[in-house]
C-alpha cells in the first residue's frame, strides 16, 4: 500500500503547487450579500469575470471594491503568486505587511512582492475604494529571475531599471499621484463596462502598461535607496530558515529544504552553515527541540507521543533519545521540572 505523503508546506508561495493564492472568499461573500460593489477580471479562483486561459495569462487578477460603509470581513494573512499593486482612491484601510501595520489613506500606492506576507483589514475592512492587480512574473523567492510578460512594452534598459528598483527596494507604501489613480480608474471603467474580456484586451494592455510607466516615472522622481542583498540567494535561505519553525511537523530532508529554495543540496548546505553555523540537519533538530520545550511547558495535556509528532519526530522513542541528548533530561522529567518551578 502506498504511504500517504504529507504535502510540503509553503514557506514561499506555490512550491510544487502545494500552496494556492488567497481566493478572497470573504470578499466574494460580502459582494454576494450586497455589502459593497465589486468588479474584476480574473484567472483561477480570484473574484471577477473569468478570463480565457490564454488572454493575458500572467495577469492573475484586476479587482476594485467600493465599500461605502465599514465591513464585517477582512483578508487574512497570505502571499501572492505575483507582484501586487494596490491603490486606495477613497477612505482608509488597514494594511499589515511582514507584521508591520500601515494605515492607508486616499492616494496611497501599495507594492507587495510574492514573499511578503500581508493582511488587509485589522481584522475588518473600513469604508474604502480599493484597486489591486497581481501580475505573475515567475518569482517566488527574492533571488528568482523576474520574467515580465511580452505584453509589457518597455525598452529593455527601462525594464531592467524597473526590475532593479522593485527587487532591491521593498518599501510597501508610496504616496501615489493623480496619473497613477487615473490608470487604475481607466481599468475599472473598462472592467465594469464589459462582459467579454477579449473585447477590451487592447485597452487593458494599454492601461496596464500606462500604469507601470507612471509608477516608473514616480520612482524616477524619488531618491530611492537600493540594496542588492534583498535579491540575494542568502536572503532566500534566511527567509526559509526563519519560517521553518512553523512547519516542523513536515518530514524535511536536505533535498526538500534545498528544493524549497530552488537550490542544489550543496549550495543550500553552504548557506545554512554560513547563516546558522550548523548543518541543515543540526539546525532542523535544534528548531524541533526548541519547539518541543515550549510545547511540553504550555500543553501539559499532550502525551509525549503527541509532542513528538507535533515537532516532526517519527517516534516518541527517537524524540526522547534526541531530547535527552540535547537537554540532559527526558521529555517527561523536563515537563515535571517545569511544573515544579511554576509551583
Amino acid at each position: 500500500m502506498k504511504k500517504n505523503v504529507k504535502p510540503q508546506p509553503a514557506i514561499f508561495y506555490d512550491v510544487n503547487g502545494t500552496h494556492k493564492a488567497d481566493t478572497c472568499e470573504s470578499l466574494k461573500a460580502a459582494s454576494r450579500r450586497g455589502e459593497l460593489h465589486l468588479a474584476g477580471l480574473a484567472h483561477g479562483c480570484y473574484p471577477g469575470i473569468k478570463m480565457p486561459v490564454k488572454l493575458l495569462s500572467e495577469l492573475c487578477v484586476y479587482c476594485v471594491w467600493d465599500a461605502n460603509k465599514d465591513q464585517s470581513w477582512g483578508l487574512e494573512q497570505h502571499r501572492n503568486e505575483g507582484i501586487e499593486l494596490g491603490y486606495l482612491t477613497r477612505g482608509t484601510l488597514d494594511f499589515i505587511v511582514d507584521g508591520i501595520h500601515h494605515k492607508l489613506k486616499a492616494g496611497d500606492l501599495t507594492i507587495t512582492r510574492p514573499w511578503q506576507p500581508h493582511q488587509v483589514g485589522n481584522p475588518l475592512i473600513s469604508a474604502s475604494r480599493m484597486h489591486w492587480l497581481i501580475i505573475d512574473l515567475g518569482v517566488r523567492r527574492p533571488n528568482d529571475v523576474w520574467k515580465w510578460p511580452n505584453w509589457i512594452h518597455f525598452a529593455k534598459k527601462d525594464l531592467n531599471r524597473l526590475t532593479q528598483i522593485l527587487s532591491h527596494n521593498e518599501q510597501v507604501v508610496w504616496q501615489g499621484n493623480k496619473s497613477i489613480e487615473t490608470c487604475f480608474e481607466k481599468i475599472a471603467e473598462q472592467t465594469e463596462a464589459t462582459e467579454n474580456p477579449e473585447d477590451i484586451q487592447t485597452r487593458l494592455e494599454h492601461y496596464i502598461n500606462e500604469l507601470f510607466i507612471e509608477v516608473y516615472e514616480m520612482f524616477q522622481n524619488k531618491t530611492i535607496e537600493l540594496n542588492p542583498r534583498l535579491s540575494s540567494t542568502q536572503r532566500s535561505v534566511e527567509m526559509f530558515l526563519a519560517g521553518l519553525s512553523e512547519h516542523l511537523d513536515y518530514p524535511w530532508t536536505l533535498e526538500a529544504m534545498a528544493r524549497h529554495c530552488n537550490l542544489g543540496r550543496s549550495r543550500f548546505a553552504h548557506y545554512c552553515k554560513k547563516i546558522t553555523n550548523m548543518t541543515a540537519a543540526d539546525y532542523l533538530t535544534h528548531c524541533r527541540i526548541t519547539k518541543a520545550q515550549t510545547v511540553l511547558q504550555t500543553h501539559p495535556h499532550l502525551s509525549i507521543l503527541e509532542v513528538a509528532a507535533a515537532c516532526g519526530f517519527e517516534s516518541s522513542q527517537y524524540f526522547a533519545t534526541v531530547f535527552r541528548k540535547k537537554i540532559g533530561l527526558s521529555p517527561t522529567d523536563y515537563r515535571s521540572q517545569c511544573r515544579s518551578k511554576e509551583a
